[in-house]
């Protein structure tokens, strides 16, 4: 089983669309829980709140990573779980097989394709951070919040997120995001 999460309800095919890495596919995961993480994007929910409007595509917010596998979402800044998920709606659309699918060297457990895929089955998520904190009481997921980092690690994401600031001159919606969340970086 195949499965991909989005806000997008009635979904009949995933089609491939433009990602981080220029190119149009379609990401789903042999995991459903990896998938919980894409049910929102911080930048986008961010600028709907304080009435900041995009056209566009938003830039991509992924603070997780994984360890052994398994997916690790980690808080750059306090509360950024309920933050970010904390009563948003989505769906996990599941597909048996895609055609030329292959597996993302870049995320475990994830496979590829650059053609359509038809989907099989829809779950609805009723909120986004219930279904997280579900799979890190289950063990599925790890949870790390803002107050567990490293003095290394703070200095790491002060460091990341000063130079994410200076590259996104292009981006205004994302520059905002950053100084709203990170206030103690000296932007």
């Amino acid at each position: 089983m195949l499965y991909h999460a989005s806000q997008t309800a009635g979904l009949e095919v995933l089609t491939p669309h433009v990602s981080n890495h220029g190119r149009p596919l379609v990401y789903m995961s042999l995991r459903r829980e990896n998938v919980l993480v894409y049910l929102s994007n911080a930048v986008e929910r961010y600028c709907r709140q304080a009435g900041i409007s995009h056209t566009g595509i938003y830039h991509k917010w992924a603070s997780y990573g994984f360890a052994g596998g398994r997916l690790i979402l980690e808080e750059y800044y306090p509360n950024a779980t309920a933050d970010t998920y904390k009563g948003v709606p989505g769906f996990i659309y599941t597909a048996d097989t895609a055609r030329d699918m292959r597996r993302s060297p870049d995320i475990p457990f994830s496979v590829i394709t650059e053609r359509d895929v038809r989907i099989t089955g829809c779950e609805a998520v009723h909120d986004a951070y219930d279904a997280i904190m579900l799979a890190a009481e289950s063990g599925k997921i790890i949870v790390k919040s803002f107050e567990e980092n490293s003095g290394e690690k703070l200095k790491w994401i002060r460091r990341t997120v000063t130079e994410e600031y200076k590259k996104a001159e292009s981006e205004p919606e994302y520059r905002a995001f950053l100084k709203a969340k990170f206030p103690f970086v000296e932007l």
